[in-house]
């Protein structure tokens, strides 16, 4: 069984693409993406959907480097062969460490989560100067105020507008119900 370390971070990749999100949620960030790219907004996705594998692997790498959970307690996962239990315990946290630089993890992942639902994608969006943009019923919306990033209070309206909700304390994070 091959240890835990940074080769487990390109195995189970997760998808970046809008097509893998489960309906509704799908079509609402189509529709979305569409508004942006027509008010010529920039946008790059990092996750869409999120394979289950990946979250276990994503979950307990931090479970064990940035919580000192015991490597030995970490459960079995029938689809992901992985050895947790290094020959010291601080071989264990440091691999689980590096797993968790290499995911580039910021806060602590769920288990089962909107991502492995389908329902979540992360994506940075940016813009020049003031962005005229359509909401969901048709009308536009000038945005004038900074910050000219996903971050912006007013583009956030907008995006609730179509049924995409941004997670405020997650900069690339949006989803179906804001979680």
């Amino acid at each position: 069984m091959p240890l835990s370390g940074p080769e487990w971070v390109v195995k189970f990749p997760t998808s970046r693409r809008v097509d893998d999100l489960a309906e509704p949620f799908r079509t609402k960030v189509r529709d979305f993406l569409t508004a942006l790219k027509n008010a010529a907004a920039t946008v790059a996705i990092a996750d869409t959907l999120r394979r289950p594998e990946r979250a276990y692997l994503m979950h307990f790498a931090f479970a064990i480097a940035r919580e000192h959970a015991d490597p030995a307690s970490v459960p079995a996962n029938a689809a992901v062969d992985i050895q947790w239990v290094h020959p010291t315990a601080r071989a264990s946290r440091e691999a689980a460490e590096e797993m968790v630089q290499g995911y580039g993890i910021v806060f602590k992942p769920a288990l089962n989560s909107r991502h492995t639902e389908g329902n979540a994608i992360d994506m940075s969006i940016a813009w020049t100067g003031d962005l005229v943009i359509a909401k969901a019923d048709g009308t536009h919306v000038t945005i004038t105020s900074a910050p000219r990033s996903g971050n912006n209070a007013s583009l956030q309206q907008v995006a609730v507008s179509y049924g995409v909700m941004k997670l405020v304390t997650d900069p690339p994070h949006w989803s179906s119900d804001g979680h």
